[in-house]
């Protein structure tokens, strides 16, 4: 089995989606293998966004993450079970977001999307080095 990281971010807690999100994956078939309900702190939130580092953006990235609680997941499934998670998830952008996604159907702001989950394999693997490390 794969397993990938996914966060319902600190906006899918204050809006009491986490349960429609896990939902959505555990309908899906994947399998939720650890979560952890936390506030996360700013060197965890360096590490875990480490590539936009230089982005414009990547202050207000770890200013919102960091802002309230979050629930991180380990989620398993069959092979390339990130690319499923990304899937269900939609385009960054809910106003593009098909409808039938997480945030087609559930977001309204782009800098305040819902969920995160790995983009690949390897950050899959990084990522739940990062939060779970008892699992890496």
């Amino acid at each position: 089995m794969n397993r990938t990281l996914v966060i319902c971010k600190p906006d899918a807690v204050e809006r009491g989606l986490v349960g429609e999100i896990v939902g959505r994956l555990e309908r899906k078939g994947l399998r939720l293998v650890a979560g952890a309900l936390r506030v996360i702190d700013a060197g965890t939130a360096a590490r875990h966004y480490a590539e936009h580092r230089d982005k414009a953006f990547y202050g207000e990235l770890i200013e919102f993450i960091t802002r309230s609680p979050g629930l991180a997941l380990v989620v398993e499934g069959p092979p390339d079970t990130w690319r499923i998670v990304r899937t269900l998830m939609g385009p960054t952008d809910p106003a593009v977001a098909p409808p039938g996604t997480i945030r087609g159907d559930l977001g309204t702001v782009l800098t305040e999307n819902l969920v995160h989950g790995s983009d690949s394999a390897e950050a899959a693997a990084r990522e739940i080095a990062i939060f779970f490390p008892e699992l890496a």
